[in-house]
């Protein structure tokens, strides 16, 4: 029988590891709190991943070493260097294949579709800190991949539009976005980053390079309206925040500021090319109003 390790606890990790034990593999949920999904072949640990020893400790015998962990999203440059140095040391003392969760934030503005063949050319703290992350995994020797993915949505995601869209829609308030309203965004379906994450690991082409998971290119808007026509809601009501708002947010919060970084060029749209994955891993994206129901259905 086939066994993994996931470091982490979010929904992605949760959808991975029941994908996995679906199948009858036997998988280990590594966190701070030892959260995870409960289920017969999957056993939740509580530790420090950025304890090697013990990150070690508890691959060892594993198959695949998967992460889906990040530090605080104010604390990436300093903290993220940390924690993947001790999960590269954990896959090259096990042997284990190495299996990264990781976003575009690496690939800084782009001109165009997003490739996963683009340079990561990110100039900004946490762009960079995502880069190095890859560019030493990639150079270390160890049997690695990483699966990209864009903004979150779907149950259990936690992103801008589960946060400041998705509860405001479906209460009939005011929502309140860092984006532009009307311009396509990808976005990711947890499910779909899981099936990528998964597919990834079974398939030896997958190794030595990154890939992208499937997305649906929509504006915030229409995701938004889409997500109220299912509830029976009223049309959205929304309002871009402007950088003004941010600066003056980020006196109250780390968060705000650090979304000056990642917004995207205005007018510009941001979409993601994954025909890569649906070819070779022969993963594609669920069907919108498929993942906005399960969202419902919770």
């Amino acid at each position: 029988m086939k066994s993994h390790v996931i470091v982490g606890r979010g929904a992605a990790a949760s959808k991975t590891a029941l994908l996995l034990a679906g199948d009858g593999e036997r998988v280990r949920m590594v966190s701070r709190t030892g959260g995870g999904p409960d289920h017969p072949l999957v056993d939740k640990v509580a530790a420090d991943a950025t304890d090697t020893d013990r990150l070690t400790e508890l691959t060892e015998g594993a198959d695949t070493l998967f992460t889906t962990a990040a530090p605080p999203y104010h604390r990436w440059p300093e903290q993220f260097p940390i924690l993947s140095a001790s999960l590269l040391g954990a896959a090259r003392r096990t042997g284990a294949a190495y299996v990264m969760l990781g976003n575009l934030y690496g690939y800084g503005p782009v001109n165009g579709p997003i490739t996963p063949d683009l340079p990561l050319a990110a100039t900004g703290p946490k762009g960079r800190a995502r880069a190095r992350v890859w560019e030493e995994a990639a150079a270390s020797g160890v049997k690695v991949t990483e699966v990209r993915a864009a903004q979150f949505y779907g149950a259990g995601a936690f992103s801008v539009f589960s946060l400041m869209v998705q509860r405001q829609v479906l209460d009939g308030r005011l929502a309140l976005v860092p984006q532009e309203l009307d311009v396509p965004h990808s976005y990711s379906a947890i499910g779909d980053t899981a099936r990528t994450l998964v597919a990834a690991s079974r398939d030896e082409q997958a190794y030595g390079r990154a890939w992208h998971v499937p997305t649906s290119p929509l504006s915030v808007r229409e995701l938004a309206g889409r997500l109220a026509a299912l509830a029976g809601a009223p049309e959205p009501r929304m309002e871009e925040l402007t950088e003004r708002d941010l600066t003056l947010l980020a006196f109250t919060e780390p968060f705000w500021a650090e979304l000056h970084e990642v917004l995207t060029m205005p007018g510009r749209p941001f979409v993601v090319d994954y025909s890569e994955t649906e070819k070779v891993l022969g993963v594609s994206a669920t069907p919108v109003d498929d993942v906005l129901a399960e969202v419902l259905s919770r």
